[in-house]
């Protein structure tokens, strides 16, 4: 069973921690010298892999102790609170142009890309916590590859439009309260019990 509102937290937790993220402007390069669709496939497909991994990863997590699984991921989200508030800005990946645009070329680029630049990033971090958290892998794992894949999309096709009209200070800052509102929530129950 899927729990809409899990899904609907995870969405907006994941989505505002990775749109200040390297992948929205790794996309907008792919996107603006690839055909675009070939370049989604191949990052939907390498952050469906990011997310398997980390509801997996969670879900081992809830065969230990709820307080200590609160504890663990209060800790966690606030040092990603930390890590968005102190990041410093990033320049745009390297991508080298193919001499032939295959699908098979464009979004192998694109799944390697991803794979290679997100594995143990901030959002697969989280999204572990938020599955050890709630227990729900399916709810988890759906928010969580929904709001990547969206991201992913929004980098591809107008991420630069959306940088220009939503500063990408505040886009962090709030992605960093939202973790740190967690993580205080998540400490509180591990010390009430």
């Amino acid at each position: 069973m899927i729990s809409i509102t899990v899904m609907a937290l995870v969405f907006g937790v994941v989505f505002l921690a990775e749109l200040p993220d390297k992948t929205a402007l790794a996309g907008l390069v792919l996107g603006a010298r690839y055909r675009a669709s070939y370049v989604f496939v191949g990052v939907a497909a390498a952050f469906a892999v990011h997310v398997g991994l980390a509801v997996a990863a969670g879900s081992v997590l809830t065969l230990l102790p709820q307080q200590i699984v609160h504890a663990l991921t209060g800790v966690l989200f606030l040092a990603g609170a930390a890590v968005l508030l102190l990041k410093k800005g990033e320049d745009d990946e390297e991508v080298r142009n193919p001499a032939n645009q295959t699908f098979w070329k464009v979004s192998g680029a694109g799944f390697m890309l991803i794979l290679v630049a997100e594995f143990g990033d901030l959002t697969q971090i989280m999204t572990a916590n938020l599955a050890a958290r709630y227990d729900d892998p399916l709810s988890v794992g759906l928010g969580a590859v929904l709001a990547l894949w969206a991201v992913g999309g929004l980098g591809i096709v107008g991420g630069k439009a959306l940088m220009k009209r939503v500063p990408l200070e505040l886009i962090t800052k709030v992605a960093a309260v939202l973790m740190l509102g967690l993580g205080v929530w998540s400490l509180y129950e591990a010390v009430a019990g």
